[in-house]
């Protein structure tokens, strides 16, 4: 798993490569008009079509989706908490992946359909947007806004290329894959749950250092050293805004060679001159 998920940080070149493509041929996506929200990804395990009027039969039962415990809405902040985690983990990645990000309009806000995931025949509240959520999940909507203003600094490592190796000044190569120990990505681990990398910024670019634990606990991950600069936390999506991602002048220096990362978060480092 975690090798698919690098093909896709990376742009698909096992895809598009070989046949002279870029990065930038590459749509990436969580969702789409077909399926679910990206709200109901994580509110429903299966889909509820019953108003469809076809008995639930229609549209796909394969929606690669998890309720985080409960099926539908619930008042248990938890669960609720771990939704908004896990919503803004999909916004990371899709933002950190080479290639044109593709998102639907109201993901940004948790707009749902009731676990419907084919709901092209109503023209009701199901498929209406509630222009209220923007105010309701405002914090969230902040976190997409500030994600995607920040598309510039995921661009390190030559953006619309595919790797290649090349080494900035600072002796970073333009990607260097790792899990929890820096160089050990576990490529062959079967049960592998994390996955992090460095990214080489060329031509003044800071560099990134981007850690995707998708285990259940907190892990500690070795963080390389680079020399004459420091990282700085700019995404958490561990900790409730605002300082789930900061504006730059509240970033916040990593001390040491470790970061220790919450478990199914997303963290973003940044380099700057120590």
């Amino acid at each position: 798993m975690v090798g698919a998920v690098a093909a896709r940080l990376g742009g698909s070149a096992d895809i598009y490569q070989a046949t002279g493509h870029l990065p930038i041929n590459s749509v990436n996506f969580i969702t789409c008009h077909d399926g679910f929200t990206l709200n109901d990804l994580v509110t429903y395990n299966d889909k509820h079509n019953e108003a469809n009027g076809e008995g639930n039969r229609d549209g796909v039962n394969d929606n690669l989706s998890w309720n985080c415990g409960v099926e539908g809405p619930t008042d248990d902040s938890r669960i609720e908490a771990l939704r908004e985690r896990q919503i803004k983990n999909f916004a990371a990645i899709l933002m950190l992946s080479r290639g044109v990000p593709m998102l639907v309009a109201g993901d940004e806000v948790r707009r749902t359909q009731k676990g419907n995931n084919n709901a092209y025949c109503q023209d009701n509240e199901i498929s209406w947007f509630d222009w209220r959520l923007t105010e309701k999940n405002r914090s969230l909507l902040r976190f997409w806004k500030l994600l995607i203003a920040a598309r510039h600094y995921f661009r390190a490592g030559r953006p619309g290329r595919y790797f290649q190796g090349e080494v900035n000044e600072r002796g970073l190569p333009d990607v260097a894959w790792h899990g929890t120990q820096l160089n050990k990505p576990g490529w062959n681990d079967p049960n592998a749950r994390c996955l992090a990398y460095t990214l080489g910024g060329f031509e003044g670019e800071p560099d990134l250092h981007a850690v995707l634990n998708m285990y259940w606990d907190a892990l500690d991950f070795e963080v390389p050293i680079v020399p004459g600069r420091r990282w700085y936390r700019f995404v958490d999506t561990a900790r409730p805004s605002p300082d789930d991602i900061v504006e730059a002048a509240r970033q916040v220096p990593i001390e040491g060679d470790r970061v220790r990362v919450d478990g199914r978060s997303v963290v973003v480092l940044l380099s700057s001159v120590s």
